[in-house]
């Protein structure tokens, strides 16, 4: 059964972070509010919890997770990063983006895409989730909160426990979040390619 913790979404409480980084720290799956919507979340090392996240999800190995990171420097120490990708991403986070980048040695090659050796990697722009990273002193692996067969992510904390009570350990409720995922770009080749259209804008990407 899920434990539902109402956070301030503006100035979440640091007693609240604290447990809920010492239940990710455990193993467990959170649901968490990002900048574009509810996001499952678990340890970057912990493989059960990820095999439970793709369970969750019906995803497999080739689905893209992303590795939610509190700045631009831990991007560029968990991918291999260039100057044009570097001011790019500069210019675009924290923000409602998820840049495909080629990991890097710091990654276990679980969370990886089994041929490309890439992932997805963000800065959120909400004060929960960042809040949440900085308790916990490291990356959070993740993935949007939309159950298969459903048009839309969850949005609601209830609706979230009503539907994976049984699943998840932790429901960090700040109330109604968006239904627009992340716009995802693929930062890999010559030029930046649009993979999902999503909340953040393109204009940066000379892709509108």
């Amino acid at each position: 059964m899920a434990r539902v913790v109402n956070i301030h979404p503006e100035s979440p409480q640091q007693r609240l972070l604290a447990q809920a980084a010492d239940f990710i720290r455990k193993g467990a799956i959170v649901a968490l509010p990002t900048d574009s919507c509810y996001a499952l979340g678990c340890h970057l090392g912990d493989k059960e919890a990820l095999d439970r996240i793709r369970l969750i999800r019906q995803m497999d190995e080739r689905h893209h997770l992303t590795l939610m990171v509190r700045d631009l420097s831990e991007i560029a120490h968990f991918a291999r990063v260039d100057n044009a990708q570097y001011r790019l991403l500069k210019a675009a986070t924290p923000g409602s983006y998820t840049f495909i980048l080629e990991g890097s040695k710091e990654l276990p090659r679980r969370v990886m895409h089994p041929k490309r050796k890439t992932i997805g990697l963000r800065v959120p722009d909400h004060p929960v989730a960042l809040a949440l990273l900085e308790e916990l002193n490291e990356p959070l692996l993740t993935t949007t909160l939309q159950l298969p067969g459903d048009e839309q992510p969850l949005t609601e904390g209830w609706e979230i426990q009503d539907r994976l009570d049984d699943q998840l350990e932790l429901i960090l409720d700040a109330g109604a979040c968006g239904t627009e995922p992340t716009t995802v770009i693929d930062l890999t080749g010559a030029a930046p390619e649009l993979i999902r259209a999503g909340r953040g804008p393109l204009e940066l990407f000379g892709l509108s």
